[in-house]
């Protein structure tokens, strides 16, 4: 007798608007009060709480423009507290992972999790069994959203943050077609996952303005007038898998490191500093992922929004003799590309690096001349300065052109930061009983 494969069943956990419910955890008068987190420097709004949301101030909001507003309404601002959020992060996945052998980490609030061929008979109990174990241990707001596909998950998170009436949690899988054709058609195109602004504008100019309607294109059509990506959305929204789940994370093509300052700096001794600091940061991320770099791009610009000042921004990429995840030769030669575009004269804004040219660390080849024996060397180093600096904290050991970290006058500004809660033993919150 032959069985019949069971249907996947994927589900999407989300924490409800994350960083505020970070702060909230610590600062429980935040509660039911209008609380956003600001971005580096104190500049735009990156979360949201939803007494925020309500009054209809969108993300990446200037904060300078919402002064006057946040005063009327008493919007509470927050700088934001990356530590604690990636700790919470990392708590909150490790608890999530014991829901099933197979788990996707998508992005700092979100995780897939494969139900498939689970003996649960009732997955929206089992859904609610993880909302409860993570808002008791954790004391953080989830949703779960469950369906047959990544994309439809998605759909399904959505609607269970957006409506109450599904007390956080929908499985589309469990439904009636009848019910889901109802609940797609009153979400906008603009809703599904990997449908940007441009997409949804030319979709509707086609008579596509629904979820349903994308549902029920022909994915050939799609495939011709867009992209073969978008054809496989439509795909994924007929309950059709186009998307594995990634269990391992691919490692980066390229690692980022880049800031704007809390204030303009004019001198090089100060960009040296800053440029440092940042290629500590990306060759400490790409040793974690066991790779090297081959090049190594340096940029630096003004503020392009004070037209009455003069401007420059300029880029310079710097090639490596041989790959490497050094932090002193990826900063010799960033360094060297920092001089070679370094004009006197402006009010540098900005600054940072990027790593090229990433591949395999056991992939890199050596050359004729190579000094393997001092290659060890600085091999075991580099692994001293990641264990020390794991032990006791970001910027205890570095590279002395970075300075102090946390004394630059061109250091971000983090006004209103809450304490590293979870990080950092000397900002350990304090109970006190009532007597």
């Amino acid at each position: 007798m032959t069985t019949m494969a069971q249907p996947a069943r994927i589900a999407l956990i989300d924490v409800n608007n994350c960083y505020v419910s970070c702060e909230r955890l610590f600062r429980p008068e935040l509660e039911s009060k209008p609380v956003v987190v600001l971005s580096n420097n104190d500049g735009c709004v990156v979360a949201r709480s939803a007494e925020v949301k309500a009054l209809s101030i969108p993300m990446a909001a200037p904060w300078f423009k919402l002064k006057d507003l946040a005063r009327q309404h008493g919007i509470i601002a927050l700088s934001s507290n990356y530590p604690l959020y990636a700790d919470m992060s990392n708590r909150i996945m490790s608890m999530l992972a014991q829901f099933s052998p197979r788990q996707e980490i998508y992005s700092i609030d979100e995780c897939f999790l494969d139900l498939s061929g689970f003996q649960q008979p009732d997955l929206t109990q089992y859904a609610q069994e993880m909302r409860q174990r993570v808002l008791q241990w954790l004391g953080l707001p989830v949703c779960v959203g469950i369906a047959p596909t990544k994309t439809l998950a998605k759909l399904a998170n959505h609607i269970a943050k957006k409506q109450p009436a599904w007390r956080s949690v929908c499985d589309l899988s469990a439904l009636a077609p009848i019910t889901v054709d109802n609940l797609l058609t009153n979400i906008s195109v603009a809703e599904v996952w990997g449908v940007g602004r441009q997409h949804t504008q030319a979709l509707n100019t086609i008579g596509i303005h629904t979820v349903k309607h994308l549902r029920d294109a022909d994915p050939a059509h799609i495939r011709r007038r867009f992209s073969v990506t978008l054809e496989r959305t439509v795909q994924e929204l007929r309950g059709i898998s186009c998307l594995d789940l990634e269990e391992i994370t691919p490692p980066r093509q390229q690692i980022i490191s880049s800031r704007s300052f809390g204030r303009v700096v004019h001198h090089l001794h100060e960009l040296e500093e800053a440029v440092t600091l940042y290629v500590s940061r990306a060759a400490e991320k790409l040793r974690q992922q066991h790779s090297v770099a081959g090049a190594i791009q340096v940029h630096i610009r003004t503020n392009p929004h004070q037209i009455r000042e003069p401007q420059y921004s300029s880029s310079l990429i710097v090639p490596l003799s041989d790959a490497t995840d050094d932090t002193l030769q990826l900063n010799a030669a960033a360094l060297f590309g920092l001089k070679n575009l370094f004009r006197p004269g402006y009010a540098y804004a900005k600054a940072g690096i990027t790593l090229l040219e990433l591949i395999p660390k056991h992939q890199a080849c050596t050359n004729l001349f190579t000094d393997v024996a001092g290659t060890a060397r600085r091999t075991t180093l580099m692994q001293t300065l990641d264990a020390v600096n794991r032990k006791y904290g970001k910027h205890t050991l570095g590279t002395g052109v970075a300075g102090i970290a946390t004394r630059q006058a061109w250091s971000m500004k983090l006004g209103n930061r809450t304490p590293n809660y979870t990080t950092r033993w000397d900002e350990l919150a304090i109970a006190h009983a009532n007597t």
